[in-house]
């Protein structure tokens, strides 16, 4: 299997790796709808999020509930939005987006590419407030 995810999972690549305990991790998106934009991704390997047993789907949003404060305080969010899509990867994952307003994650014109050194930035500005999580 060739997973991204899995990848990062497994320590090939951890360069936005933001937070992880024993079943998730959450790490930055490279193409961020806004500054902060996050994926919360289970370990296990899962394609299609409604596949997702129900003890692992609870704790995913629970994990998310749980992450919200640190994410939107180190952003200087409003709210921290949640979207589901699960074609660029297929590998499960939750879409946390730090928000001002609305439609900020509908806007095609909000989707750019990040560079390295602005996610650089961003991960040890969102590392520090989850730090005590």
């Amino acid at each position: 299997m060739n997973c991204k995810f899995c990848g990062i999972v497994n320590g090939k690549v951890r360069d936005y790796v933001l937070w992880e305990d024993n079943k998730f991790l959450l790490l930055l998106d490279i193409n961020p709808r806004n500054p902060g934009h996050s994926l919360l991704i289970p370990k296990k390997h899962i394609d299609y999020f409604f596949d997702l047993d129900k003890d692992l789907y609870n704790e995913l949003f629970l994990t998310a509930k749980r992450l919200e404060r640190p994410l939107r305080k180190a952003m200087n969010a409003k709210r921290i939005g949640i979207a589901v899509v699960g074609f660029e990867v297929k590998h499960a994952h939750l879409h946390l987006v730090p928000l001002q307003g609305s439609n900020e994650m509908f806007d095609p014109l909000k989707l750019t590419k990040a560079n390295a050194e602005e996610l650089k930035v961003i991960q040890k500005k969102i590392k520090k407030h989850l730090r005590y999580f």
